[in-house]
């Protein structure tokens, strides 16, 4: 079956494998068990089988990356009824089901065509007044608003499914590597892989199947990307680790003889750093996800599944565990153990090891209900000093009337 599609893939060649039911490119229909329509547009093959832990209507998406870029209709061009959307993203629909809609919105800007979606309360006033064909919403919401709800436990996972089926993701401009891309060629570029103009990967470098590089994406000797890991512009993975032995006053530099390690589904954004270990690797784990700026010093190690937004800087041999969510200008020191599940508020600063199921913020970063105590106190230092000067005053009054009597 593979070998049929990556012919139809190449040139929309005709088949008469039982298993694609289509004449043409699009829709290609797998009947596989519990295999169900694939959708169009895609640039990357997309399947999807049915996911329990979100109904028997959802879907879960599994990526399966073919060489070339696939032609064909544009995933904009995709209209759905109410009904059938709901089918896909696993919703109970409370509305007119035969409803069309072709594109999401935010439910502030929402247009009659268009779906939109509610997971943070602050946004709830909109219900009422949006424009919206439907908003997808939790289970308990209620309108008396026009548009139709789309009731499920995670709107802002409904969400991402609905524009994923609306939209589709970017079409690559070619397959492969580009003519302006280097390679060296001890290299090793995986099946499918997408390289850019200006993208350089040095020798013995290893870039895994599916993958995605964006324009001028630096990859240094000895480092390895995974499968279907996306690298945007600009990013460098591999430059030597920040090591001196400062000696007489002079700063001597250290071989940073390791590498990066990038296990698969990462997305990393643009003008990132990862430096290469001085020994051994630096470590992102699977399903990690990276903003722009974010700055990793060598040897640290990113558990899977973590979130690391923009300005981050994780600190040399720091260890992160998976599911950490480190937010916007935060910053880990060195040689630090971040547990599992652990959160870190935008702008704070981690000194000291974090346990399991902990969230800090701060400067220096606190356990949050001690943090929060801490800022109260902070943001009332004014009216707490003017009584302790008051306090004093009046201590002395006291002491200067004692003395008078006596």
């Amino acid at each position: 079956m593979k070998g049929d599609l990556r012919k139809i893939a190449a040139g929309r060649v005709r088949t008469s494998n039982p298993l694609i039911r289509s004449q043409e490119l699009y829709p290609i229909e797998l009947r596989l068990r519990a295999w169900r329509p694939c959708w169009p547009g895609w640039t990357v093959w997309q399947f999807c089988v049915d996911c329990q832990a979100h109904g028997s209507g959802a879907r879960r998406f599994v990526r399966e990356q073919l060489s070339g870029t696939i032609d064909g209709p544009e995933a904009q061009n995709v209209t759905l009824t109410l009904k059938e959307l709901a089918e896909r993203i696993g919703a109970e629909l409370v509305g007119d089901p035969a409803i069309t809609v072709d594109s999401v919105s935010s439910i502030q800007e929402g247009r009659p065509s268009q779906v939109a979606f509610l997971s943070n309360p602050r946004y709830g006033k909109h219900l009422e007044t949006t424009q919206a064909a439907a908003v997808i919403v939790k289970p308990q919401v209620t309108s008396n608003g026009k548009a139709a709800l789309l009731r499920m436990n995670e709107p802002y996972y409904g969400y991402a499914l609905a524009a994923t089926i609306l939209h589709g993701f970017r079409r690559h401009p070619h397959a492969g590597i580009h003519p302006q891309a280097f390679v060296d060629p001890t290299a090793t570029i995986g099946e499918g892989a997408i390289l850019y103009a200006g993208v350089y990967v040095g020798p013995r470098a290893k870039v895994g199947r599916g993958s995605v590089l964006h324009p001028n994406v630096v990859v240094y000797d000895d480092c390895i990307l995974g499968d279907r890991v996306i690298v945007h512009a600009n990013t460098t993975i591999g430059a030597d680790g920040f090591g001196f032995a400062t000696y007489k006053g002079e700063h001597h530099k250290i071989p940073q003889v390791g590498n990066v390690v990038i296990g698969d589904d990462v997305e990393i954004g643009a003008n990132c750093a990862i430096d290469r270990a001085a020994m051994g690797s630096t470590v992102v784990g699977n399903g990690s996800k990276l903003d722009k700026l974010v700055a990793i010093g060598h040897g640290a190690k990113i558990g899977a599944y973590s979130l690391l937004v923009a300005q981050t800087g994780i600190a040399g041999s720091a260890t992160i565990g998976h599911h950490a969510t480190i937010a916007g200008q935060a910053g880990v020191g060195g040689h630090l153990e971040i547990g599992d599940n652990v959160t870190v508020a935008a702008r704070s600063m981690v000194i000291n090891d974090v346990p399991d199921q902990t969230a800090v913020m701060g400067v220096p970063a606190l356990p949050i209900a001690q943090a929060r105590r801490v800022y109260v106190v902070w943001q009332n230092l004014p009216e707490l000093l003017d009584r302790v000067r008051h306090l004093e005053q009046h201590l002395n009054e006291l002491g200067s009337t004692s003395k008078e009597e006596e």
